[in-house]
């Protein structure tokens, strides 16, 4: 049976690093999305507040398997 994938992008934040920034919007997805399957992290961002980095952002697309 061939599979078809279909493609959605999030942004994740996080105010600790990239990798939660991504983890938590991963997890968010999960919970109204069955069958993720891959990621593409496409921009990476982030918050500068007095002189210090404050927030990550990334952009990503995430793949999930349709039925």
């Amino acid at each position: 049976m061939e599979r078809v994938y279909k493609k959605v992008e999030l942004v994740g934040v996080s105010k600790t690093s990239y990798e939660d920034a991504i983890k938590d919007a991963i997890s968010r997805a999960s919970k109204t999305l069955h069958g993720l399957a891959w990621f593409d992290v496409m921009e990476q961002h982030g918050k500068i507040v007095d002189n210090a980095v404050t927030e990550f952002q990334v952009v990503l697309k995430v793949a999930f398997k349709l039925d």
